[in-house]
């Protein structure tokens, strides 16, 4: 019982199980549950941390679970990974500057973290390769996919800087 808890934790309650792409749509279902954390249910953005913390911390061992008798040691149905880099530059979004920020415009900015996340996730420069090809691990599968996240937050914090400066 305990191992078929620790797969549904670390598949995403089987998403990462999906014959095609389930790292995107890992990214996609964690994007939609963000959205409704921060714009339908409105939970405070001290309580997503907490929660997103617990994902992180807890990942590492039941990623180590999940691989352990395994050949393929980031096995593509492992899509906690994603879950945990694609909330890094949404979580952040939300809550920088302590502004309100509008549902449609969020919705454009999620949009935009998902594409930026997908692509340095499938891309992977350095560091992101660096923790892919070197860590055979659980600390590996999780800290590429941390990696692509603060890329994306890089990305657009160069992207506001060059854009103020041009308009």
């Amino acid at each position: 019982m305990i191992k078929n808890i620790n797969t549904m934790f670390v598949t995403m309650f089987g998403l990462g199980k999906v014959p095609k792409i389930p790292g995107t749509f890992g990214s996609l279902a964690t994007i939609i549950i963000l959205y409704l954390f921060f714009h339908v249910f409105n939970l405070p953005s001290n309580f997503i941390l907490a929660f997103l913390m617990v994902i992180f911390i807890l990942s590492f061992v039941a990623v180590a679970n999940h691989i352990k008798d395994q050949k393929n040691k980031d096995p593509k149905e492992v899509i906690i990974d994603e879950f945990i880099g694609q909330s890094i530059p949404i979580y952040l979004y939300e809550v920088s500057h302590g502004t309100e920020k509008l549902d449609n415009e969020a919705l454009i900015f999620y949009i935009i973290c998902f594409i930026l996340f997908r692509f340095f996730d499938i891309a992977k420069p350095f560091p992101v390769n660096f923790f892919d090809k070197n860590f055979k691990n659980s600390f590996g599968v999780i800290m590429d996919d941390v990696c692509a996240g603060f890329y994306v937050v890089l990305s657009l914090i160069c992207f506001m800087v060059l854009s103020s400066y041009l308009i």
